[in-house]
């Protein structure tokens, strides 16, 4: 799939004002500073779409993005460590279970990952409340570009063995991504597009 438009929509925290159209959503979530925005800004080639920061936790809304006009992209706040205030990340963190748990649309969730670092607790508890609650999601691993392959390979070997020990009896299907390296985007997109012509059959 190419991306010819990419356009945003709007941005709020009331999941009653999201669109009312019955397209197809895929959101995007992870950490703070796991370079969510630097993905969605490679994904759709446009550097400016989705505003991106050296400062964590720098989304703190629901921003939808339309992509050729027939689907959303969902930039999503990042979760765990923010320099905002406890009572905003509250806030945060009831807005995101609510659109996770109210919006219909949703088609699948892309949990961002850094490559990097080794499995993060409170990555592993979000896919586990993804898992919970019957949200179909994917692991993407950001950052590909910073470690070489025979590392980033044991990195998502070692991942694999952690989300299997206890609770999921395989890893979920995963990309490996760079942003600045354009790594992954074909395979992503061609995800999304496989995913959108089954939903018209």
């Amino acid at each position: 799939m190419k991306i010819k438009t990419a356009n945003f929509v709007i941005s709020n925290t009331d999941i009653s004002k999201c669109p009312k159209d019955r397209l197809p959503e895929y959101a995007f979530i992870g950490r703070s500073n796991v370079g969510k925005s630097s993905l969605i800004n490679m994904l759709t080639g446009n550097s400016k779409l989705a505003k991106t920061s050296g400062r964590p936790g720098k989304t703190q809304l629901i921003n939808h993005f339309i992509i050729n006009n027939n689907w959303f992209l969902v930039d999503l706040p990042g979760y765990g460590y923010a320099q905002v205030s406890k009572s905003k990340r509250q806030t945060f963190q009831k807005f995101i279970k609510d659109y996770f748990l109210k919006r219909e649309q949703l088609i699948c969730t892309f949990v961002l990952v850094d490559s990097r670092l080794a499995p993060q607790k409170i990555d592993l508890e979000f896919m586990a409340f993804l898992g919970e609650t019957g949200i179909p999601f994917c692991i993407v691993f950001t950052k590909s570009d910073k470690l070489k392959p025979s590392q980033l390979n044991r990195n998502i070997q070692h991942y694999n063995k952690v989300m299997t020990k206890d609770i999921w009896e395989s890893m979920p299907q995963y990309f490996i991504t760079s942003a600045s390296a354009k790594a992954g985007k074909e395979e992503l997109l061609n995800f999304i597009d496989t995913l959108n012509q089954q939903l018209n059959e």
